[in-house]
């Protein structure tokens, strides 16, 4: 089994921070999943990079994994999360560009695995907009799905567990750890390793208030303002942590 993973913060695992640097997130974890569920090493490979946008996810990192050798048994796709925040939000480039994507793999003989990102939209500013551009981009889901029976595709902006506080990060975008396991549990499934859903223990705790929400505002939103204005991302400068085969064994 060959695993290549594309998008963004979602697939990089952004949220699910290693105690000495770096992230992991449900791709590393599906990997690993993998290897232990078919008792046998997999090759992975992971060139997704926060804040990118859908056209270079799919006009550099998609030709990327399908110029590998040996090329992927499956890629797994998630994007337009980044272009639902923008003003210029177009479905229709974007369905449009998904389907090209569909259409890459199949010439080249890999299955291409297409998932949506957990809904953060309940305590995000501008969260309802967010909800309703979520609703429309589904909608067209649904519909290349009716034409295209056989296209697998994993919905996680449904699940009305995981879009609950505790699964989330700080910044209120990004999944923590809890939640990149519970995506990862939906994907070992669909590859056909049976995973039981995590579910968190009780409510969180989450701080309300003027003095928080201020808190949030200064330590999340201005600064995500501030690279809009100047047009940078938080991806500027970032390589990808797997931009070649790297073995996972039963033991990772």
């Amino acid at each position: 089994m060959r695993i290549a993973s594309i998008g963004d913060s979602f697939t990089e695992g952004v949220g699910d921070d290693l105690p000495h640097g770096g992230v992991r997130g449900w791709a590393d974890l599906v990997a690993a999943g993998l290897a232990a569920g078919l008792d046998e090493p997999v090759e992975y490979v992971n060139v997704a990079i926060r804040g990118r946008l859908i056209e270079p996810i799919v006009h550099e990192q998609l030709e990327h994994v399908l110029g590998l050798d040996p090329l992927p048994t499956v890629v797994t796709f998630n994007g337009g999360g980044n272009d639902m925040m923008r003003p210029g939000f177009d479905l229709d480039r974007i369905m449009e560009l998904i389907e090209m994507s569909i259409d890459r793999c199949d010439a080249a003989g890999v299955e291409l695995l297409l998932l949506s990102g957990g809904d953060p939209t309940a305590r995000l500013p501008r969260g309802a907009m967010m909800s309703q551009r979520g609703k429309i981009y589904l909608d067209a889901v649904a519909e290349l799905l009716e034409r295209r029976p056989d296209q697998p595709f994993v919905d996680n902006w449904s699940d009305t567990e995981l879009a609950r506080a505790p699964y989330w990060s700080a910044d209120r975008l990004h999944l923590n750890a809890l939640g990149h396991s519970r995506v990862a549990a939906r994907v070992l499934t669909h590859l056909g390793v049976e995973t039981a859903l995590p579910a968190a223990d009780g409510e969180e705790v989450v701080a309300t208030g003027a003095l928080a929400e201020a808190r949030y505002y200064a330590t999340y939103v201005l600064p995500w303002l501030g690279r809009r204005l100047t047009r940078r991302s938080s991806g500027d400068g970032r390589e990808p942590k797997h931009p070649t085969w790297t073995r996972i064994t039963p033991l990772t």
